[in-house]
């Protein structure tokens, strides 16, 4: 189990210099202009890519210097690549009017590629709580898989973010609401307390609850 863990633990730490250019070199890989068309997005990605003031920014930026940090991308099974890390920066490339964008190719596994993506997301100031749990959830699966077992993989999930397992823990717990729920406790039409206690009901349960808010005129 130890090994398991440490490999989990590698992957997570590995990941930053994944994104900012460490210079390892790691075996068989590949830096290329790929085009936009043959990026796909991460599947299931959590995270939202908004043309707003930021992307704005991030288009002014590639319109005048190029996309100065490559993606990072693994081979996709149904031809071209997934993205894992730079999906604002292939939507700032597309707005800026360029047809490819570097990127880096990797053969990561499902897990370790959801690691990645995750911790390259979750420091992020803007991100909405049905973001955090979603991807939280998604990295606490995927370190589960990776082997790492009992109450300090909720710690590790939270690590690249500073949070504690405690907080991390109710955010998968939030994960388990509907779409709907989720985005009432991102307008804060629900507190997140309160999400997580509904995240218990079953998924008939929680259907009502939107109606009982509406009725009660707490919606």
């Amino acid at each position: 189990m130890g090994s398991k863990a440490g490999s989990a633990s590698k992957v997570r730490l590995n990941s930053f210099d994944d994104l900012f250019g460490g210079t390892e070199n790691t075996a068989g890989e590949q830096i290329i202009n790929a085009k936009l068309t043959d990026l796909h997005t991460f599947r299931g990605h959590p995270f939202r890519v908004l043309d707003d003031e930021k992307m704005e920014e991030t288009t002014e930026s590639i319109g005048k210097y190029g996309v100065l940090v490559p993606g990072i991308v693994r081979p996709r099974a149904g031809g071209g690549y997934e993205i894992i890390a730079g999906h604002r920066r292939k939507r700032g490339s597309e707005r800026a009017g360029l047809d490819t964008m570097p990127v880096i190719v990797r053969n990561y596994t499902d897990d370790e590629a959801t690691i990645i993506m995750v911790d390259s997301n979750i420091q992020r100031e803007d991100i909405l709580p049905s973001e955090k749990a979603k991807a939280y959830a998604m990295k606490y699966e995927a370190m589960k898989h990776q082997g790492s077992k009992g109450g300090s993989t909720l710690d590790e999930v939270g690590e690249a973010a500073g949070e504690s397992g405690k907080t991390v823990q109710r955010y998968v717990w939030l994960a388990r609401l509907s779409d709907e729920l989720l985005d009432m406790v991102d307008k804060k039409k629900i507190g997140i307390a309160q999400g997580v206690d509904i995240s218990f009901l079953t998924e008939e349960a929680q259907q009502w609850v939107p109606v009982i808010l509406e009725e009660t005129g707490r919606q």
